[in-house]
């Protein structure tokens, strides 16, 4: 039963992109918003945390995580689309530049390893933060500052990285923390 809390707080967030939409469709007040960004920040911090403490860190794990985390962002940014075009359109340059970096790397990793990559790196967590913040800034205060900012500027940075790692890596790894991880698993391989 305890093994599969993970399961469980991935599935959590997966649910909460359409339960955002469905805030968004019934007006809610903007506090709640707030309360589903934290149940999914919450539920992205503890599932690997548990996951590793239960020995349930797998490979299909990790690579559910990587998803869920995709589909929840993915509700979030759809739901501030839709509640603030306006507090977006200043940053199209850098969302531009973000989701064809994205869409690059999960199309070069697919041909390259026959599968998208999940590596959970140091940078992508920094991120998570940064991504909470941006949207804590829109969806509840309804502004877009500096959190939003950096959420795209360290959100380009990471994908970059994972990029590059990508890039390296001879062999589909998950769990990559950094690039120069990466460059130490091709030393391994030799």
């Amino acid at each position: 039963m305890f093994r599969q809390i993970p399961f469980y707080l991935i599935g959590l967030r997966i649910l909460l992109a359409p339960a955002l939409l469905l805030m968004y469709g019934s007006d809610v007040e903007s506090i709640w918003y707030g309360v589903v960004l934290t149940a999914g920040l919450l539920s992205d911090v503890f599932d690997g945390i548990l996951a590793r403490k239960l020995g349930v860190a797998t490979e299909k794990l990790r690579s559910l995580d990587s998803i869920a985390d995709t589909i929840f962002y993915a509700g979030v940014f759809l739901v501030a689309v839709l509640k603030h075009p306006h507090l977006l359109m200043p940053f199209w340059f850098p969302l531009a530049c973000f989701f064809l970096l994205e869409i690059g790397r999960h199309v070069f990793d697919q041909v390259k390893f026959g599968r998208s990559a999940a590596y959970h790196m140091w940078s992508a967590k920094a991120w998570g933060i940064f991504l909470f913040a941006g949207f804590t800034e829109i969806l509840v205060f309804d502004v877009a500052g500096i959190g939003f900012l950096g959420a795209l500027t360290l959100g380009i940075l990471t994908n970059l990285e994972g990029l590059w790692a990508s890039i390296i890596l001879r062999e589909w790894h998950h769990d990559v923390p950094t690039i120069y991880h990466a460059f130490a698993l091709n030393q391994q391989r030799q």
